[in-house]
């Protein structure tokens, strides 16, 4: 893989270090495909990463095994890119540890970061982030699945689903309903109100706390319906203040949503590298098939595609490193990335013509890798309104 990209301004000297390190590794310890059983392949890939000192970058804070005192945006991404063009389930499996733990890095208490965050940069303690539900996806208002407070606790019920790592993980960070929002006395707040939600820890196997099912995808992933019935976790457990859930789970997704750009710009160069070799290689009419003019200028376009979208989703990266608003910026890498990412692994998969849609193939997998992407942390047509309304807003202003 060549790294002409991190020659940009956007990076510094450390960036282009640990993306030729992490490729290195990769190249001798990431298999290009995972086997039959996919919740063993992912706890094995998360062992690795751990003991291998990346999924210290997944975590803030130095004094919890944290590369550094914050979470570095750009090497996030870069970490991420990489291991992506590698396998997609190691990428989920980096991906996941962090954005798992990140409301603890943000807003956890120092007993919490104590007690997670060293386990999970180690690899020993599998983390989940367990915000959407049958009826509240990129629509976090409508959540329901609440948290009473009693005595000395919380009671949790209700549903999560389409959770990562679910039925794998060993905390899941659960975001519940508890109505400090105003409203009758007495009483939950509104559930259109994003007011009234608080971020606990659940730890597997808490009474109360069960598997409701586990989600097959087409491409494979550890993914679950998650269930809390009369769940009682002790108040120490909630992460922040009272009702600032949404917050949190927001200040997440702003960290890890560029994240998801960069894995897509990852799958796309991996296609473009497939498509080449195809191109180059398949012999047709008296030549090969990069001899067409409808061949080049298919490679052309997917090369365009990939550098507009790294363009935008390493701004917003050092956009954020710098310690500025991203949030219009965040959502048209991600739209970018994603959407062109499909283009790029279309056209490759085009390419390689019968043999692409056979299972096992490079670009079969990568087919099936890019699809959720679109959809997960925040779809396209989400980052659309998105980017309007920082438009709208800053033309109000």
């Amino acid at each position: 893989m060549t790294h002409e990209h991190l020659d940009w301004p956007f990076f510094e000297p450390r960036h282009r270090a640990l993306a030729r390190e992490l490729e290195g590794w990769a190249a001798s310890a990431v298999r290009d495909v995972h086997g039959a059983d996919v919740d063993a392949d992912c706890r094995a890939l998360v062992r690795s990463l751990g003991a291998a000192g990346w999924l210290a970058h997944a975590v803030g804070g130095q004094a919890y095994g944290g590369a550094a005192d914050t979470i570095d945006t750009r090497a996030l991404c870069v970490l991420r890119e990489t291991l992506a063009r590698h396998n997609g389930l190691a990428d989920f499996a980096f991906a996941m540890q962090g954005l798992g733990s990140g409301a603890i890095s943000l807003a956890g208490s120092e007993a919490q970061k104590q007690a997670w965050l060293p386990r999970v940069a180690r690899g020993e303690a599998i983390a989940a982030f367990a915000l959407s539900e049958p009826d509240a996806g990129s629509d976090v208002a409508s959540l329901q699945c609440a948290a009473r407070q009693d005595g000395d606790g919380y009671v949790l019920d209700g549903e999560k689903t389409w959770i990562s790592n679910g039925g794998i993980a060993d905390l899941y960070v659960v975001f519940a309903r508890t109505g400090e929002a105003p409203g009758a006395a007495g009483q939950a707040a509104p559930s259109r109100d994003t007011r009234g939600i608080s971020a606990f820890i659940v730890e597997a196997g808490t009474p109360g706390f069960e598997i409701a099912e586990r989600i097959e995808v087409i491409a494979p992933h550890p993914l679950a319906r998650l269930r809390f019935e009369n769940c009682r976790i002790p108040a120490a457990n909630r992460i922040g203040a009272a009702g600032e859930g949404f917050k949190v789970a927001m200040r997440t997704l702003d960290v890890f949503r560029t994240s998801v750009a960069a894995a897509a710009l990852g799958f796309a160069r991996r296609a473009l590298e497939e498509g080449i070799a195809r191109a180059t290689s398949r012999r047709m009419f008296q030549g090969t098939l990069a001899d067409f003019q409808l061949t080049q200028a298919k490679l052309a376009q997917m090369a365009t595609t990939i550098d507009s979208a790294a363009l935008l989703t390493y701004r917003a990266a050092w956009q954020r490193d710098m310690g500025r608003n991203v949030t219009r910026e965040a959502a048209m890498a991600k739209m970018a990335a994603t959407e062109g990412a499909q283009q790029v692994i279309d056209a490759a998969v085009q390419m390689w013509g019968g043999l692409g849609v056979k299972s096992g193939i490079t670009v079969e997998r990568l087919y099936r890798e890019i699809r959720s992407l679109r959809i997960y942390e925040g779809a396209t047509e989400v980052q659309l309104l998105i980017i309007a309304r920082e438009l709208l807003k800053e033309a109000r202003a």
